[in-house]
């Protein structure tokens, strides 16, 4: 009777612990460029503060960076080696996307959060760095495929195309009217699109002309019409404007709140391992009497 006991409360354990809802993810996840030399690699690992035996490691090579970077970047900024790194962290839900960039030169830490936003990932602290300085145009990749393995699911195409296509729209407004601009116009437009849900091109270049307005910022026909076509993208992915906004509203954080955060979600982990290995005891002595 006691075993049969036993193998119950072991079963509904196991169920309870080990459902996929619970492990479908690795948590946390760093993902590393294919290029990068022994010590380049340790240099990166350092700087996000983690061992190589604590974290899932993914590579990321440059002919993935390639296939959503052709067509919006300059081989220049493609290059012909994957760099790059990043390093993803799930957070609790409501906390938002904390992005940190070290030696990361083009790229804004908000215009990789916009464009994360637009992938739909949400409550992650990310962190993207590089031994040496680089344009960070191809970091994006890495970010959404340590996103993918760490929540334990897929980013569509759709999602992955638009949020590289407003990483590059950013950037280039950026350099003509300024990045907390660009970032600022990029968005609102957004935002409104998705919560109105306007599909209609005329209607989108209207919020586009209005928003623009609204900020006293000066538009070029060929920004507006840039602008236009990744709105139009935008508008037909399944994007919840709750969400949307809450991962908007908490946007930045510094690197000691980031690391705090990070810290408590590691020891609410530890706590629950340390439930199990109790237990687990507890029965090595039940069947040991």
């Amino acid at each position: 009777m006691r075993r049969v006991l036993v193998t119950f409360i072991i079963a509904c354990v196991l169920i309870s612990f080990f459902s996929p809802s619970v492990f479908a993810g690795q948590l946390e996840v760093v993902t590393l460029g294919a290029d990068l030399s022994a010590e380049q690699r340790k240099q990166v690992l350092n700087w996000f503060g983690v061992q190589e035996e604590e974290v899932q490691i993914l590579e990321i090579t440059n002919a993935e960076e390639r296939e959503y970077l052709e067509g919006l970047a300059t081989e220049e900024l493609i290059g012909i080696n994957a760099i790059s790194s990043a390093h993803v962290e799930l957070l609790s839900k409501g906390t938002g996307i904390k992005v940190k960039t070290n030696n990361i030169t083009w790229v804004t830490e908000e215009m990789y959060a916009n464009a994360l936003i637009t992938a739909g990932v949400e409550n992650a602290a990310v962190n993207i760095t590089a031994p040496f300085k680089v344009s960070g145009t191809a970091a994006l990749t890495g970010v959404m495929k340590a996103f993918e393995k760490a929540a334990g699911k897929k980013i569509s195409t759709e999602a992955k195309e638009a949020a590289n296509e407003e990483l590059f729209v950013s950037i280039e407004l950026g350099d003509d009217i300024g990045n907390e601009k660009a970032v600022e116009i990029i968005q609102e437009i957004k935002r409104k699109v998705v919560e109105d849900k306007i599909k209609d091109p005329d209607d989108i270049r209207e919020v586009i002309e209005m928003i623009a307005k609204e900020l006293d910022i000066t538009l070029t026909e060929a920004q507006v019409e840039q602008i236009l076509a990744l709105m139009e993208k935008i508008s037909r992915l399944d994007l919840d404007i709750n969400k949307i906004g809450e991962q908007l509203d908490k946007i930045s954080v510094g690197l000691e709140d980031l690391r705090k955060t990070v810290k408590e979600n590691k020891d609410s982990i530890q706590k629950i391992l340390d439930v199990i290995n109790a237990f687990f005891a507890w029965l090595r002595q039940i069947f040991s009497a």
